[in-house]
């Protein structure tokens, strides 16, 4: 079962790193912003696939801090984003 598991888990971070792709050349913020969230979900996916294959209960720990740091990310895009279209630029 574990060995289903890794597997799985690198499966995850591969479509993560195809993700990244998009971060990087994503041709508007709102891709890019998308993109991070895939990358975030995708990390807390891979880090729960890891820490039920291997035992460490601390992994999920870390994966509940990521997910709630991505949150944060949301939003902090969306307030930044509709502070700019008050200021009109």
């Amino acid at each position: 079962m574990a060995d289903f598991l890794f597997a799985a888990a690198g499966f995850v971070l591969a479509m993560v790193a195809l993700g990244l792709v998009r971060v990087l050349r994503g041709p508007s913020e709102v891709d890019r912003i998308m993109a991070a969230q895939l990358l975030g979900t995708g990390g807390v996916a891979a880090l729960l696939l890891l820490a039920e294959a291997t035992g460490t209960p601390a992994a999920v720990d870390v994966a509940l801090i990521l997910a709630l740091l991505a949150a944060f990310v949301s939003v902090a895009f969306v307030t930044a984003s509709s502070r700019s279209e008050v200021d009109g630029t």
